[in-house]
């Protein structure tokens, strides 16, 4: 059943057969009522019958002057109010993971003491079974966590867990520094995050990330092995995790901060860094969805920049397209980054 943001239950039948969605996936008609209410200060009750979901999900309430009418709950309020069963969740399931952790911690300093040494690789099938090694190492997390997130689009329960697994670090005084693809400053799921984790988690974009990386302290490493993130590994031989967090410097170093839009802004050769890398990829041969999915963005946008790149270099066909930009040089300058 859908729960309001008021805390009461609806009937689930009547939701799924009327209005049939979530709070985060807002409906044209809804967003556009909602929307004039905040202009105006109300709306008439019979225009919301048209999307029911303000009612549902406390958005509106009733005019206390007038039965006709429906003023609008202020967003700051309608967010608080969805916000609270989460960060409930987040602190339950954070007390659960540091009691996890305590119990575990005298069993794993026996294993130590009888073996030597610890697992230096470890396989992880399932999302269950990697959710709780990560949280398990996040709370044995002391002094940094670094994070390669490229883009795709995360699940509200995604962020959830992101929260769930952070907070603590954060309140432990653990530094957290994450890099997301250029394309995230415009993904309204990790904005969302972001907005959470504001001054406390350093924030950097790179145009092209291979693949997701986390790492706690010098201790413990983790990397996919296939597409669906269904399998994982979980390294901890101290050679493999230093050298990752090398690669995650290299490619920190080059990356752009959250509070900048530099990736996106033309240079005095009227082309943007992220069309220098999509430049790049050109010459080099690939096509337009190879370079979309490598640079994190959907094909549509990718073509977008291709068309304002031919455009700043006077091109009129794909074929002049790639041999203006191996002409004029732009490859061999190097990207001036903030």
């Amino acid at each position: 059943m859908f729960r309001t943001l008021g805390g009461g239950d609806l009937p689930s039948n009547r939701t799924k057969a009327t209005h049939p969605h979530g709070v985060t996936e807002m409906c044209e008609e809804g967003s556009r009522l909602y929307a004039h209410a905040l202009r105006t200060g109300r709306i008439a009750r019979t225009d919301a019958d048209a999307a029911p979901c303000l009612m549902e999900f406390a958005l509106v309430h009733p005019d206390p002057d007038d039965a006709d009418w429906l003023r609008p709950v202020p967003p700051s309020i309608a967010l608080a109010q969805r916000l609270n069963p989460i960060e409930r969740e987040i602190t339950e399931r954070r007390r659960l993971s540091i009691e996890l952790a305590d119990t575990f911690e005298p069993f794993m300093a026996l294993s130590l003491q009888e073996t030597g040494s610890t697992h230096s690789i470890t396989v992880l099938e399932g999302s269950d079974r990697i959710n709780a090694a990560l949280n398990l190492a996040t709370a044995q997390c002391r002094s940094q966590m670094l994070t390669v997130q490229p883009s795709g689009r995360r699940l509200e329960s995604r962020i959830v867990q992101g929260l769930e697994r952070d907070r603590p670090l954060i309140e432990r005084g653990v530094s957290i520094r994450t890099l997301y693809q250029h394309t995230a400053r415009y993904s309204p799921e990790k904005l969302a995050y972001v907005d959470q984790v504001a001054g406390k988690v350093e924030i950097r974009t790179i145009d092209e990330l291979v693949e997701r990386l986390i790492i706690c302290d010098e201790t413990v490493a983790f990397i996919p092995t296939r597409d669906d993130q269904q399998v994982a590994l979980e390294l901890r031989h101290p050679g493999l995790v230093r050298y990752l967090i090398k690669v995650f410097e290299f490619m920190w170093a080059r990356a752009v901060p959250l509070s900048t839009d530099a990736p996106y802004e033309a240079t005095s050769e009227g082309i943007s860094h992220i069309q220098h890398s999509i430049a790049k990829l050109l010459v080099e041969g690939h096509v337009d969805e190879a370079i979309a999915r490598r640079l994190g963005m959907n094909v549509r946008t990718c073509r977008a920049h291709i068309a304002k790149l031919a455009t700043a270099l006077g091109s009129g066909s794909r074929a002049q397209l790639g041999y203006l930009i191996a002409q004029s040089g732009i490859l061999e300058q190097e990207q001036p980054l903030p």
